[in-house]
């Protein structure tokens, strides 16, 4: 994992560049007693010995019950079918899309691509709108947009994931423009707003405020235990 903080026009953005797939990981819930983590002290506190959390974050949209509300693969066991219905929020902007990795090979596609693909994932997880598809920002965005939110998203190039939180609020557009001008990704998927949440030990952060649904997080091996 490789971590830095950019900024542009007046907002700084954390990026995590995520190198080992076999690392990377979903959490949604506890195996031994079926509760929904919603917290990363949850997580730390259930990783086997000898092992730590390099990052954390919130890892797609969740009905009030936490359950996601669409797509959601955990170590190859499908929690939650792919959702092709239309709605109204976020995560019906189309298009709408997945970001789903295995040991080798990470992959971010629109829904309806995705159905397609067969791709065989390790983990998935279903979200939207896409921020970047083929290189161009989406463009049900409004430049001069005044939503403003803090954000969290990820996107691809080279078979590497970039996951990325912004400090500040900003608009889906500034958002967007971020991973094509600064990541310069071919694709790039929103994971949510406003419970943006990040725990990176690096930069002594963790975020506690919001109760989450699914959680992304590179697991690694403690130094120095045994």
């Amino acid at each position: 994992m490789q971590h830095q903080t950019l900024q542009v026009d007046q907002v700084s953005y954390e990026v995590i560049q995520v190198e080992h797939l076999d690392q990377l990981k979903l959490f949604l819930k506890a195996p031994e007693t079926g509760r929904y983590y919603q917290k990363f002290s949850r997580i730390l506190k259930d990783l086997p010995v000898c092992k730590q959390l390099a990052f954390a974050m919130n890892a797609g949209m969740y009905h009030t019950d936490y359950q996601p509300v669409g797509l959601y693969v955990e170590n190859g066991q499908k929690i939650n079918a792919l959702n092709q219905a239309t709605g109204w929020g976020n995560f019906f902007m189309q298009p709408n899309g997945v970001v789903a990795w295995n040991d080798q090979k990470a992959v971010i596609k629109t829904t309806a691509d995705y159905k397609q693909s067969g791709f065989k994932a390790r983990f998935a997880t279903q979200s939207g709108p896409m921020l970047v598809y083929q290189g161009h920002i989406n463009q049900q965005f409004l430049p001069d947009s005044t939503s403003l939110k803090i954000r969290n998203g990820v996107g691809i190039r080279n078979n590497q994931l970039y996951f990325v939180v912004s400090k500040q609020r900003v608009s889906f557009y500034q958002f967007a423009r971020f991973f094509k001008q600064q990541l310069n990704v071919e694709n790039a998927l929103y994971l949510d707003g406003s419970i943006s949440s990040l725990y990176l030990p690096q930069i002594k952060r963790h975020d506690k405020t919001f109760k989450l649904g699914p959680v992304v997080a590179e697991v690694i091996d403690q130094e120095g235990c045994r």
